[in-house]
């Protein structure tokens, strides 16, 4: 564990989150066709998680998120796992990234916290929406949170949101946890996925200590950068911001479309704007991280 916290970090500078884990764990052969998707490695092979954390660590992250996004306690029950062992694979998600940074103090472990859509693996999580009160969404994502927090990470990545209301269930549900967390909206343009002004999604976090950072993921690159912007005026926080490469999932034919459109030239906009946490989401590998990791590095003094 880092000896700095990583809030303490931000005010010093911009820090570089990894990439997306799963583009990594199938450039490495994994097979991710599974309601479960990168979390079944937790069981099957969890070397390989460990191996992709590695891959970023070395492309210049500071930042591991774990293999914890699509993992919950309904989703593992659906394949026959009991609690116990349940709890055990989101405890070993925090061990896996902790080892990958082989005891670096530069380096932070984030646990994924993923939306509930992602344990229903039909797209939900890009709509939000589900019929639920932010109660029972409170009650879902409590226990893997506690359980995820018994493993001592430096921070929760409350990551993916679609939905203002989900996002006031997870600050619920990380209340008296101890552990600092980060709140991160999947957006279309200027609103949530669930079509909420994403400024009003942005407030519920101004006023509550325990959220380090609040910003967007999982989204095109053209809408990071007014989000950033929006959210440092509407918080006064430091911004998490990581995108996705621009291309596009083809369900039907189930292939990626489109040309990449993350381009490591737009970290400079984004940190006048306040972010402080960069990186990448879905297909942004280790080689983009790496570029990034070199725009984000101080000049040499002359």
């Amino acid at each position: 564990m880092s000896s700095v916290p990583l809030g303490d970090a931000l005010m010093a500078g911009p820090v570089v989150l990894d990439g997306g884990l799963s583009n990594q764990l199938a450039d490495q052969g994994c097979d991710l066709s599974d309601a479960l998707w990168s979390a079944r490695l937790l069981a099957d092979a969890p070397e390989q998680i460990e191996a992709a954390h590695a891959a970023y660590l070395r492309a210049g992250a500071r930042v591991l998120i774990t293999s914890s996004y699509q993992a919950t306690y309904e989703g593992f029950a659906r394949r026959g796992l009991e609690r116990r062992a349940a709890g055990e694979l989101l405890r070993r998600s925090v061990r896996l990234a902790r080892r990958a940074a082989g005891g670096r103090d530069d380096v932070w472990v984030a646990a994924s916290v993923g939306p509930y859509g992602a344990m229903l693996a039909d797209g939900s999580e890009y709509r939000g929406r589900y019929g639920l009160s932010v109660a029972e969404l409170t009650r879902f994502h409590r226990p893997r949170i506690e359980t995820l927090a018994e493993a001592a990470p430096d921070v929760l990545a409350l990551e993916t949101v679609p939905d203002a209301d989900e996002a006031e269930a997870l600050l619920r549900a990380v209340e008296g946890t101890g552990v600092p967390v980060w709140l991160s909206y999947t957006v279309a343009g200027d609103r949530t996925r669930a079509g909420q002004p994403l400024a009003d999604a942005f407030a519920l976090a101004a006023g509550v200590p325990q959220v380090i950072a609040v910003g967007v993921n999982c989204c095109s690159a053209e809408d990071a950068g007014p989000a950033v912007a929006l959210a440092r005026q509407v918080t006064g926080k430091p911004v998490v911001v990581y995108p996705n490469s621009g291309e596009r999932w083809d369900a039907e034919a189930r292939a990626w479309r489109g040309g990449a459109t993350f381009d490591p030239s737009r970290v400079e906009g984004w940190t006048a704007a306040g972010a402080r946490l960069i990186g990448g989401c879905c297909r942004v590998g280790p080689r983009r991280i790496a570029e990034l990791a070199s725009a984000l590095r101080p000049a040499p003094r002359p």
